[in-house]
């Protein structure tokens, strides 16, 4: 009899490793699985990152604070370019502020109670900037160039302009 419970003890303890043998097995097959499936999404997150990084080196070439013959232009000059690019972007803003037609924009504006306002600003090198303009339903773009005379005066003419056909 002490045999036969020896024996079945052999037994049940052989069939509980056998169970816990394939368990693990299973798990590390999954777990090999997600590991795999983990790298996979990385290689394509660090091409992705790559790529985004590329497209931004690309966005700032016709950048002002990019753009080191530009700013050596200002420096030159004697002008601090950490505070001149800020200047320019709030002197054109400031011409948002009075009433009536926008003294750059050359389109009145057409919706009603509207006023054709500059929205977005970029410095494109030491003499250029491009505007994005709108009075709420129809907008266009500007081409502007900009000069600090000896007076130091800022002074901005419009190169060219375009307006957008309204999207219904």
């Amino acid at each position: 009899m002490k045999k036969n419970i020896y024996l079945y003890l052999f037994v049940f303890a052989l069939l509980l490793a056998l169970f816990m043998y394939i368990n693990s097995k299973s798990a590390i097959e999954i777990y090999e699985n997600k590991i795999t499936a983990l790298k996979q999404n990385e290689e394509v997150f660090k091409n992705q990152i790559e790529s985004l990084e590329d497209e931004n080196l690309d966005l700032l070439y016709f950048n002002l604070e990019n753009n080191d013959d530009a700013l050596d232009y200002f420096e030159r000059d004697g002008y601090d370019t950490e505070q001149i690019i800020p200047f320019l972007r709030d002197e054109l803003y400031k011409l948002n502020e009075p009433d009536g037609q926008h003294p750059l924009v050359p389109y009145a504006a057409m919706s009603e109670n509207g006023r054709m306002l500059i929205n977005k600003v970029r410095l494109l090198n030491h003499k250029w900037i491009i505007a994005d303009f709108s009075d709420g339903e129809y907008w266009g773009e500007m081409l502007l160039t900009y000069e600090i005379t000896e007076d130091k005066l800022l002074k901005f003419k419009v190169v060219e302009s375009l307006l957008y056909a309204p999207q219904n």
